[in-house]
């Protein structure tokens, strides 16, 4: 049996590179993509088991990604990294379908907790 696919969501380079190999180094299979419409585009969200996707993106934001996913009818956990995370914005997360919002800077272990638990779920 294949490993999960994780995809990752973000438009900063090094960010999006690295979170690549730290899912490869935990044995997932991994797609990026440069931004959230472009994973939209490629008309592959059934493929993935997990979704990694920054919050704040040039164009479509990975919260106004979460709340299209969700009104869909997808059911991908998605998790959402910030650098700024408060109360309200958490709640705005979660009422949009993402699973939960990781702030930035955070432990590789923190984020491959959550993948693992998304996963279990």
């Amino acid at each position: 049996m294949a490993p999960p696919l994780i995809a990752i969501i973000d438009d900063d380079d090094g960010i999006r590179i690295a979170l690549e190999g730290l899912m490869r180094s935990v044995s997932y299979r991994v797609q990026s993509f440069p931004s959230a419409e472009a994973f939209v585009a490629s008309n592959a969200a059934a493929n993935f088991a997990c979704i990694i996707t920054d919050l704040s993106m040039r164009g479509m934001s990975g919260l106004e990604l979460a709340r299209l996913l969700k009104s869909e009818g997808r059911c991908v956990p998605i998790i959402l990294i910030s650098a700024r995370a408060d109360a309200e914005l958490e709640r705005r997360a979660k009422c949009n379908g993402a699973r939960c919002l990781l702030r930035k800077p955070f432990e590789s272990g923190a984020l491959i907790s959550l993948v693992e638990e998304s996963l279990a779920s």
